[in-house]
């Protein structure tokens, strides 16, 4: 019997159609599209129904209410179907992917999150090759986690990152490899996937979180920290050097001390694209040990910005975040 994969589009490039004020999301013509293409409908293509959102959005405007949305729609229909594609705008895409990944507890079917460059319907588009593949690799390669496929490549959701603002190769997963290469033959790396659970599918609402970030450069003023501190935050993502320094600045290191006595969670995230975070290895990094700061180790920003949002709207205690943010809880950081 022929697999049934269920599609949710949110919005996004994939499915817009040209207007006088440029691209734009319009409803029912992402579906009229497909069906006009007759390759996915081939013998070899799973059954598949897509579910178009009422309100068609910029992946820009997307937020925590949003991906609570996609996870509950997953749920709601997670025993009709075989697996999830989730079309969705390129800028968040792997915010979303990331999210999704913590939110969906237990998954043991496939989730998909793609879209692509150039609409669909347009000469050149990616769409095509990111949709049709995705499509097969949901009914054919189930990976029972959270993926995002763009440009012949599977990556882990959470360790994914949009790169490249123009290029159809515009997401990579700088520090875990892809978990299947779709070329002439279809590879998947076995010994990287997750095990897929056998439990109940659970959906781990997610609140959006009062988050701070703030990029440290050189000659940066403490008061940049203090002023972003005054606000009512419960975690800051510090974007360091290197391999998680920060400059050896009193004042600065009093800021990120107050944030810990006052239960605010500091996640020091690298700048770097590729490397991990290790406060042990220079004087400057481990000042910021000292102070309560919390290793964000290989971690991605939107996968640490996706976690700090999971874990806060758990309403846990300050410590036990701080245990679970060094976790690796779905596969998001390197043990």
């Amino acid at each position: 019997m022929k697999k049934h994969i269920y599609v949710a589009y949110t919005g996004g490039t994939i499915g817009m159609r040209p207007s006088s004020h440029g691209f734009v999301p319009a409803a029912g013509f992402l579906s009229e599209t497909v069906a006009n293409m007759p390759e996915f409908h081939r013998n070899e293509m799973p059954n598949f129904t897509i579910h178009e959102y009422d309100n068609l959005i910029d992946s820009s405007d997307m937020d925590p209410s949003d991906w609570q949305k996609i996870a509950n729609d997953i749920f709601q229909n997670y025993q009709q179907y075989d697996g999830f594609i989730i079309l969705h705008g390129t800028d968040t895409m792997a915010y979303t992917a990331s999210a999704l990944s913590f939110m969906l507890e237990d998954l043991g079917k496939p989730v998909i999150v793609t879209g692509s460059q150039i609409p669909l319907a347009q000469l050149r588009s990616d769409g095509q090759v990111n949709l049709l593949n995705a499509l097969y690799i949901a009914a054919n390669y189930p990976i029972a986690e959270v993926t995002l496929f763009f440009n012949n490549q599977l990556f882990r959701g959470n360790r994914s990152r949009k790169l490249d603002a123009d290029g159809f190769n515009a997401f990579d997963s700088p520090n875990f490899p892809a978990l299947l290469k779709a070329g002439i033959n279809i590879e998947v790396d076995k010994k990287i996937l997750g095990i897929a659970a056998d439990k109940k599918l659970h959906v781990s609402p997610v609140k959006s979180q009062p988050i701070g970030v703030v990029t440290l450069y050189p000659g940066i003023s403490a008061e940049v920290l203090k002023n972003t501190l005054q606000q009512p935050v419960k975690a800051l993502i510090l974007l360091s050097f290197g391999v998680g320094n920060a400059p050896h600045n009193s004042t600065l290191l009093e800021q990120l001390s107050f944030a810990d006595q006052q239960g605010i969670i500091v996640l020091n995230c690298t700048q770097c694209v590729r490397g991990k975070v290790n406060m042990t290895g220079y004087a400057n990094g481990h000042i910021l040990r000292e102070v309560g700061v919390v290793s964000g180790q290989d971690m991605t920003p939107e996968a640490a910005l996706a976690k700090l949002h999971y874990l806060l709207s758990k309403d846990l205690p300050a410590s036990l975040i701080k245990r679970q943010l060094i976790d690796n809880l779905r596969g998001e950081l390197t043990d």
